[in-house]
This record gives structure tokens, C-alpha cells and sequence, in this order.
């Protein structure tokens, strides 16, 4: 009997839940639960805690009883305030703003507001392991565009790539997992490009306080439809706490807040009053701790290995020694080193990600053992 019944939940699958396997990088962290001792470079999330206000926030909320439902677009202090800086900055006349469940609620949300099956969505490669499988949830196809191997965009073939059926560019900068921070003229040039076509651009910049050689670059400056995702996440050690928001033009930010009555509902309340405390929060020195991080990452292999220089988040995505960068991360696993590898975020096999998003001790370790397989 048991048998029967699984072999008839099976079938009761849908199909675009096939579309897509499961993520690879849950695997590793799987892997990590085995060895006794792993230098961790795998996961990426800041290692410091909440800042002390933040948390006090969070849990004032909690105490005055503020856990119950909040309005769908998220509280009004915070939605207000979050204008207020997106205002100033942008100075245009149609964006609104709402929170999202996390960065990750707010892509959902847009590919369920814009795309319909069939729609064609280019994404760079290497790419954010998310993009491929929203696209297919809801019936698009992707449209990879290789950006090998210094991981810059050539706009030639982005115009080349886009037919009738392309509906959106999803752009990520600085970007996971190559760390790489898109140049002006690949900014400028891709919101110009979309406007020019008539086609939907996606800027998913939750990376946007880790920028290390210079201001945030992004497409909303050029192309005033550009639709921005953005969160307390990375920048604020929230990722748990699922507070992210979105700004664009108001009828794709009217569609999303709808969708998400009848989804997330909403974001935690709680955490959005934590959010609206984080915004007060001076996270500088943390980003200035990353940077070097980074320097000391790059310091320690750029004899070994062949990167490109990431100019933000707290990734390197070096080549690995040989064929393959998965063969490579099991060798990295059999020396207690936990990385990931790159065919999870690409179509080729060549690379691994390495998160530097760790204490200075770690990093060091980390640092000595790719050294060692690098020989």
C-alpha cells in the first residue's frame, strides 16, 4: 500500500514544478553537515550579527504586540521612509515602492506580474541560481547570454538576443556569484538598450552596500522604468528576518502588491519595524571590513588562480585547476574545504564560488588549502 500511494503522489507533480531541480548549493550545505571540522566558504550570508539596534527593534515590536498582519505594500513608516530616499535619488514621477517577503518574495512577484508562458527573459551567465527556475515557474524561457570569462556585457549581443517574445532583462549588480560590479557604459547602455525595445529591466541590487571601488551604478538613473529589488538582507545580516523592497513604475508595483495579498500576504511585521530602525543604522565599517576581506582573498590567490576582480557582494568565482569545477570542489570537500561549485549559477563547468563572507581565521585557513590545491 505505501508503495501505491507514493507512486500516486508522484503523479500528482505539476509539471512546472519539473521544469527546475533543486538547488545545487543545498547539496553542499548537506555535505557540510557531515565533516567534523569544515573551513566554510560555501554559504552566502554576512557572518557578523544584527546590530544591536536593529535587534532592539525587533524585539520592542514583538513586545508591543506589533505581530499582527500588516497591509499588503508593508508598513507606512517604512514604505514612507523608503520613498522618501527613492524620491530624492530618482526624481521620478511614476515609482512607488512596496516591502516584499525578502528579495527573493519581490523576484518571484515580478515574474508573476510580468511574464506569461512563453515569454522569453534574458539572463547573464554566470547567473543567481534563483533566475533560470522563476523564469520557468511561471512559463518563461530563458535566454542565456555568456558573459565569459571577465564576466562584462557585451550589449551587441544582448541586441542580438532580443526577439518578439522577449519581455525582460534581469541584471544583478555586484553580482552573485562572480562579485563583479557592472561599468557605466554596461549600465547606461543596457537601461538605454531596454528603453530602446520596449522591454521590462529587472535590477536586482540587494548587493547595493557592498560596493567597494565606487558608487552603486544602476539602470534606474538612465531608464526611469527600470524596476529595482533591493533588501535589508546582506547589508544588515537579516536574511531570516525576509524584509526586502521593490520600486518601478506604480502600475508594476500596484500589480505586485495584489499578487502579493494572495501570496505572502505580507512581510513579517515585526522585522519591518526592525527594517525602518535598520535604515538609521550606520553600516559603513562593515562594508570597509568586506573590502578588505576581499583584498586579502585576492592578495592570497592571484598567483594560484585566474579570476576576475570582483568589485562588490563578498564572492570570488575563480577557474578551477583542470576540466572541471565540480571535480574540483570534490576534491576542495575531501580537504575539509566547502565551496561551491560554478556549474550552479552556469551552463559551463569551469569555475567555483568562493563566499569570503567569514571571520579573518577562516578566511586565512581557507586561504592556505586553496593555495595547497592549487600545487
Amino acid at each position: 500500500m505505501p508503495s501505491s500511494l507514493s507512486a500516486s503522489s508522484r503523479s500528482w507533480i505539476s509539471k512546472r514544478s519539473q521544469a527546475f531541480d533543486s538547488s545545487g548549493i543545498r547539496k553542499i550545505f548537506d555535505l557540510a553537515a557531515k565533516l567534523k571540522n569544515p573551513v566554510n566558504l560555501s554559504i552566502g550570508q554576512p557572518d557578523f550579527p544584527v546590530p544591536d539596534a536593529i535587534q532592539r527593534a525587533a524585539i520592542e515590536a514583538i513586545e508591543q504586540d506589533k505581530n499582527a498582519y500588516t497591509p499588503s505594500q508593508g508598513i507606512a513608516p517604512l514604505r514612507s521612509k523608503l520613498k522618501g530616499h527613492i524620491d530624492k535619488r530618482y526624481d521620478h514621477a511614476d515609482r512607488d515602492v512596496f516591502i516584499s517577503s525578502g528579495t527573493s518574495g519581490g523576484l518571484v512577484l515580478a515574474m508573476l506580474s510580468l511574464i506569461d508562458p512563453g515569454d522569453e527573459v534574458i539572463i547573464f551567465d554566470p547567473y543567481f541560481v534563483m533566475y533560470p527556475a522563476l523564469v520557468k515557474l511561471v512559463g518563461g524561457v530563458p535566454i542565456m547570454i555568456d558573459t565569459y570569462p571577465d564576466f562584462r556585457i557585451d550589449l551587441d549581443r544582448v541586441e542580438a538576443a532580443i526577439t518578439e517574445r522577449t519581455k525582460l532583462i534581469l541584471f544583478n549588480t555586484p553580482g552573485n556569484p562572480t562579485g563583479v560590479t557592472a561599468t557605466e557604459s554596461e549600465v547606461v547602455g543596457l537601461a538605454e538598450l531596454a528603453a530602446r525595445h520596449h522591454v521590462a529591466l529587472i535590477s536586482d541590487e540587494i548587493y547595493s552596500q557592498f560596493v567597494y571601488d565606487g558608487p552603486l551604478l544602476t539602470p534606474a538613473d538612465t531608464n526611469p522604468n527600470t524596476i529595482v529589488i533591493d533588501g535589508f538582507s546582506k547589508s544588515h545580516a537579516m536574511t531570516g528576518w525576509r524584509v526586502g523592497w521593490v520600486h518601478g513604475p506604480a502600475a508594476v508595483i500596484d500589480t505586485m502588491i495584489k499578487l502579493q495579498q494572495y501570496s505572502f500576504v505580507c512581510a513579517p511585521q515585526p522585522f519591518q519595524w526592525a527594517g525602518l530602525a535598520a535604515m538609521d543604522v550606520d553600516m559603513t565599517h562593515y562594508c570597509n571590513d568586506y573590502r578588505h576581506k576581499r583584498d586579502r582573498l585576492i592578495d592570497g590567490l592571484k598567483d594560484h588562480y585566474e579570476f576576475a576582480t570582483p568589485g562588490g557582494a563578498f564572492y570570488l568565482f575563480p577557474k578551477a585547476p583542470g576540466e572541471s569545477g565540480a571535480e574540483f570542489v570534490k576534491t576542495a570537500i575531501e580537504n575539509e574545504l566547502l565551496i561551491i561549485p560554478g556549474n550552479i549559477f552556469s551552463a559551463r563547468d569551469s569555475h567555483f564560488r568562493i563566499s569570503y563572507a567569514v571571520p579573518d581565521s577562516v578566511l586565512e585557513r581557507g586561504i592556505e588549502i586553496l593555495q595547497r590545491l592549487a600545487k
